[in-house]
């Protein structure tokens, strides 16, 4: 047994030294995933900064847990930090704690995080909970190269411009979703990276009605609208990367093949990007390829 997990060292890892920052997860749903290190930690620390002190304050008083709170937001982060920092200096201890989940991973805490390193002061992680990696864990796609994007942006037309930035990236994706923007997100995956690029859908993690299921984009879609009970809660989107450049060649040309047989090379590429995901141009330079470097008449439209 190494150091680090000898019996007599646990009693140590789960109180707060002098002049720390703990960043503790917390929950996503089911309370009995806060650990006990968690607890100590936050038991034994002299102040907790969170995101929202109504929802911790909930958490806390679960557990009876009683210790002065600091709202730490994206409203006020720049503005508390150097008070926070000047505590830790004087030798209090502080733990950041987010709504639910690991702070930072799409929720405040980062400013406060390198200011306290820029400082010179420890920072402590107590791992636990991240809806991200639960999500990641149960997906069934690859795990062993991936990106967290978080959210995408809200209007549609910013979405479908981020996921075609992101379309070519070999790599697994995780995408953060709300309950009113699943229905319009999984349609433009299905548009943007091709119907059938694969994608797990997780929702509500932890909680009561867990869920996730595994399909191709454009079945993803169908299945969320056949229950409207699907479309609620918070959700976890993790996205198969792009096929290897030889794959989606042969695929691409397999399906312009196709289309040529009844359209122009525009409008052949135009629909192939539609249903691939594709980028409309080099489509169109593998159409007149195919199409024997002919005009733009070939094909009957």
């Amino acid at each position: 047994m190494s150091d680090t997990l000898a019996p007599e060292n646990l009693a140590e890892s789960q109180s707060a030294q002098p002049g720390h920052l703990y960043v503790v997860a917390t929950p996503i749903g089911n309370l009995a995933d806060l650990s006990p290190r968690a607890q100590g930690v936050l038991r034994s620390v002299d102040r907790i900064c969170a995101e929202d002190t109504r929802t911790s304050g909930v958490l806390l008083s679960h557990f009876g847990i009683a210790k002065p709170l600091s709202a730490l937001h994206e409203h006020n982060e720049d503005s508390v930090v150097a008070g926070l920092v000047e505590m830790l200096q004087a030798g209090r201890s502080l733990a950041l704690v987010s709504d639910a989940g690991t702070p930072l991973i799409s929720d405040p805490g980062f400013v406060l995080v390198r200011a306290a390193r820029e400082a010179g002061l420890p920072v402590i992680a107590v791992p636990g909970p991240c809806a991200a990696i639960a999500a990641l864990s149960v997906a069934g796609i690859p795990s062993d190269a991936f990106s967290f994007v978080g959210f995408l942006p809200s209007r549609a037309s910013q979405r479908r411009e981020r996921l075609r930035e992101l379309g070519s990236t070999p790599h697994t994706l995780i995408i953060y979703e709300s309950s009113h923007r699943i229905a319009d997100c999984l349609d433009d995956l299905a548009a943007v990276l091709g119907p059938q690029r694969r994608v797990c859908l997780a929702r509500e993690l932890t909680k009561r009605f867990e869920q996730s299921v595994a399909l191709p984009a454009a079945e993803l879609v169908a299945w969320l609208a056949a229950d409207s009970n699907r479309a609620r809660g918070e959700f976890v989107l993790v996205i198969e990367g792009a096929p290897a450049a030889g794959a989606g060649r042969a695929e691409h040309e397999r399906l312009l093949r196709v289309l040529l047989r009844e359209l122009s090379p525009s409008k052949a590429a135009k629909v192939a990007a539609e249903l691939s995901g594709g980028r409309k141009s080099e489509l169109y330079a593998l159409a007149m390829e195919l199409n024997g470097g002919g005009d733009e008449a070939a094909g009957v439209d």
